[in-house]
């Protein structure tokens, strides 16, 4: 809404409220990669808090199983289905599959929303390293081989341990957002956001992905030497 001044003239409208996300809870979310570890985790979580969820997988059969397994209403279908039923995709495959799976799936994701969540990691004797994509990070390859598709990435720094345990209520974490359109990652903020004890926060365009997916390898350090499941806060927002 443009106000105007006291001489009459137009002003600029008055700055949105950052915090003022849409209402995803009718979308369908699909996880590609739902039978991994963080996969599984991102579906329960979301299917817990109401969502409907339906998990991918490269074998229908294998999906349907953990789908069972997971119970909340959860469907199980093989890749393809599950990205052609969704309106959110959620992409959660090893780094190693990640091209070769979204070159697969280009006409299925047409016009979704994708949220990338890989993270390209390498491992040796000292632990944890970053992986660079010629790309810039995966968020970048999965906008490149899906041209059609409105890319985002999140939740990239998620206890796949914590996301998985039932007894656990809330998870004390914020899921930094990175995207290339607001009514995109406002999306995204808002899905985040219905899990409880988790908040999604915009943290930049696309192009600033590669350090969100690599802070995983610091995290991992933490994690190994604290022996924690430890997460990320943003203060002062």
């Amino acid at each position: 809404m443009t106000s105007t001044d006291n001489a009459g003239n137009a002003s600029k409208p008055a700055a949105k409220d950052p915090w003022e996300l849409p209402d995803v809870s009718g979308l369908v979310v699909g996880v590609l990669g739902g039978t991994g570890d963080q996969g599984r985790g991102l579906a329960y979580r979301l299917a817990r808090a109401g969502q409907k969820v339906i998990i991918g997988s490269r074998a229908a059969e294998r999906a349907r199983a953990a789908a069972d397994e997971l119970g909340l209403g959860i469907e199980g279908a093989d890749n393809a289905e599950c990205a052609r039923r969704s309106d959110i995709v959620i992409v959660a495959v090893p780094w190693d599959g990640h091209a070769k799976t979204l070159e697969s799936l280009r006409e299925e994701l047409a016009g979704k929303l994708v949220v990338d969540c890989v993270n390209p990691l390498g491992f040796d004797k000292q632990g944890a390293y970053a992986l660079k994509p010629e790309e810039g990070s995966a968020a970048q390859q999965a906008a490149a081989l899906l041209p059609d598709s409105r890319v985002t990435a999140a939740f990239h720094h998620l206890s796949a341990v914590l996301l998985q345990d039932a007894s656990i209520e809330e998870i004390d974490t914020d899921v930094m957002v990175l995207g290339e359109v607001r009514a995109d990652t406002d999306l995204v903020q808002a899905l985040a956001g219905r899990i409880p004890g988790m908040r999604g926060v915009f943290a930049g365009r696309l192009r600033n992905a590669h350090q969100v997916e690599s802070l995983v390898a610091n995290l991992i350090s933490v994690n190994r030497r604290y022996k924690a499941h430890a997460g990320l806060r943003v203060t002062d927002v």
